[in-house]
């Protein structure tokens, strides 16, 4: 009997760190379960997807016509939608026009720990609620993408896991790597993550933020003689890691990454920091997951629910108004960084084995695909 061939479809080729943990993650489950499976993933980028991502085929998703789209589709035994937050007003279209095409041809459909969020217009809260509602299993990554499905009308039952990410092996990140960077030896490191205000958070004021976080930086440089390393997780971040840098007084002692990394070793770069301070939700998961004491500043839903997860204080918002005790919470955060390591690190535990939860939900589906490919194979 041949082996199953399985679509994967999300936010990949290359643009954003985050969203390339999650590819990683992802398959390196569906090869645990299925070494010999031939996955396609649909990417924004296939050449970046092929290079990065050995042993899949890739092909492109966004401008290709129904006829293309079908044409590979019909290979297909299984398409995976996600991980990562891929289903907000409109961006939930483009990926379900691609879900529609799959669904008019009898492909089963897998949500994979997938993001769900802001949801409010009515064109991608059809699209979502249709598509969904024929799928074989759905899968999210936190309880705000549960509220939103249900919101939006969903009936199906819903399971919420974890971010694939939890899944990730860590890479060593050598000091030589750091000192390249222009990173002193010997002193200790805060890692920083800022981000562009993006669909995800259009309503970010810019100038309002960066310099809510050049005080954060100052105030650490200042609080425990530390250097600030901003690590960006999309190159759009480099630039708003220099308008932060712009307004810190102490701005000779940061440092903005360039290098192009790997998602596992920017987790393996996490032992390097002593503290870790940001926006983004990879950023904060591998800070997380390397057990380095950290404050999550909430731009969207998915990085308050994961403060929540963790047990982790989380001041709403970036705005300039809680300048006062966002430092408060930060020096807070140094002064009881030891016992508040040991804490996450149980949460984070938790975590992981609510991500592994995806895996079993998926070994599930391919077990059964393949038991009826035997069936028809015997009859």
């Amino acid at each position: 009997m041949g082996e199953l061939t399985i679509g994967v479809l999300g936010s990949y080729g290359g643009r954003n760190l985050g969203d390339e943990a999650i590819l990683t993650a992802l398959l390196a489950d569906l090869r645990n379960q299925q070494p010999h499976a031939r996955i396609v993933v649909f990417s924004r980028n296939p050449t970046h997807t092929l290079a990065h991502h050995p042993g899949v085929e890739a092909v492109p998703w966004e401008g290709v016509s129904r006829v293309d789209s079908a044409a590979v589709l019909d290979r297909l035994d299984l398409l995976i939608l996600g991980g990562g937050g891929i289903l907000y007003d409109r961006e939930a279209r483009r990926y379900l026009r691609v879900v529609r095409v799959a669904q008019e041809r009898g492909l089963p459909l897998l949500t994979y720990a997938v993001g769900v969020g802001p949801l409010t217009e009515a064109v991608d809260c059809g699209m979502v609620r249709e598509t969904l509602t024929s799928a074989t299993e759905v899968t999210v990554r936190d309880e705000e993408s549960r509220v939103v499905l249900e919101e939006a009308g969903l009936l199906t039952p819903i399971t919420v896991t974890a971010d694939p990410a939890f899944l990730l092996q860590p890479e060593d990140f050598p000091a030589r790597l750091l000192r390249e960077e222009g990173v002193p030896d010997g002193k200790r490191l805060v890692g920083m993550s800022v981000r562009e205000p993006g669909r995800a958070a259009e309503r970010l004021d810019v100038d309002a933020y960066h310099r809510l976080l050049a005080q954060v930086g100052d105030f650490l440089v200042h609080r425990i003689d530390a250097d600030v390393v901003f690590v960006p997780m999309e190159r759009d971040d480099i630039r708003h890691s220099h308008g932060v840098m712009s307004h810190m007084t102490a701005a000779d002692r940061g440092r903005i990454l360039h290098g192009d990394y790997s998602p596992p070793q920017v987790l393996g770069l996490m032992r390097h920091f002593d503290l870790a301070v940001g926006m983004r939700l990879h950023f904060l998961i591998f800070a997380a997951m390397a057990n380095i004491p950290f404050l999550p500043l909430p731009y969207a839903g998915k990085v308050f629910d994961l403060a929540q997860r963790l047990g982790v204080p989380a001041l709403k918002g970036v705005a300039r108004e809680v300048e006062g005790p966002l430092l408060a919470e930060v020096d807070r955060l140094w002064d009881e960084r030891d016992r508040r390591a040991e804490s996450v690190s149980l949460r984070v535990a938790e975590m992981c084995e609510q991500a592994r939860s995806t895996s079993h939900v998926t070994r599930a589906v391919l077990d059964g695909l393949r038991s009826r490919a035997l069936a028809r194979v015997t009859a």
